[in-house]
């Protein structure tokens, strides 16, 4: 039997790189998906990837920045296919590595928005679905960069320790729920996330600071040695493991 059969998951950022991977997986181990992306030609092109294998994907476009996306994201889901088991809060952007003293109000903003409180506001709705039939499975896409203070710039690595954090409070609290909460940590992983980085914006200090660590990275992951992470979460393989974040990045983040 194949290890999500009949079951409904919702993957953010799902059109390409880490998210692309995840559906794919998920789909191929009997999962319905549901696809939520802001590019329409990407998940095009992952729908018929996935239904000329033989699986089952419904797409949406949903910005994770707009709670009525998420919520319509959820909504869509539950009419399609009448629940919802898995929650995948891939969706993500970079900062440009700025530390807080160069940091603009704008990046912030939009860096939290996206990183941290769209997974929190897709959470809250799922959660909602989880807790009348005890079960349900969510999984945050979190970043060495929640883990660590020299990985990022200062918004990102603020949105990411926030989702580690959101992690363990949702995975402790509705423990009792049969609900599980935990998060991945990729290191780098090739993926098209560079396009939201303004190289412009790397300064002396950045370099100094930063860069100097991303040379001892023993190698770039792919994105699906990710998906195969969140599969083993999504699955009952993982059934003990909760408000966890599992690190995975070829052990970069063990210097």
């Amino acid at each position: 039997m194949k290890k999500l059969e009949k079951k409904v998951s919702i993957i953010t950022g799902a059109g390409s790189g880490m998210g692309k991977a995840i559906a794919l997986l998920f789909a191929s181990e009997g999962s319905k998906v549901v696809a939520a992306d802001i590019n329409q030609t990407r998940l095009d092109a992952l729908k018929k990837e996935i239904m000329e294998k033989g699986g089952e994907v419904t797409t949406i476009i949903a910005n994770v920045a707009k709670e009525d996306d998420i919520e319509n994201m959820i909504k869509v889901a539950t009419t399609a296919y009448g629940t919802l088991d898995i929650l995948v809060n891939n969706a993500g952007v970079m900062d440009s590595f700025q530390p807080v003293g160069e940091l603009e109000n704008n990046m912030w903003e939009k860096v939290i928005k996206i990183n941290l409180e769209g997974p929190f506001k897709a959470i809250r709705s799922a959660i909602k679905i989880f807790l009348p039939k005890k079960s349900g499975i969510i999984i945050n896409i979190c970043s060495i960069g929640g883990l660590k203070g020299g990985a990022a710039g200062a918004a990102y690595t603020a949105s990411k320790h926030g989702l580690v954090g959101l992690t363990k409070n949702t995975g402790y609290m509705y423990s009792k729920s049969g609900i599980r909460c935990n998060g991945i940590a990729p290191g780098a992983v090739n993926t098209n996330i560079g396009e939201t980085i303004d190289n412009s914006k790397i300064t002396a200090l950045v370099n100094d600071r930063i860069m100097a660590g991303m040379v001892l990275n023993p190698r770039v992951g792919e994105p699906l040695e990710i998906a195969k992470a969140a599969l083993f979460l999504a699955s009952d393989d993982s059934s003990f493991i909760n408000g966890e974040v599992l690190v995975v990045d070829g052990g970069w983040s063990a210097y």
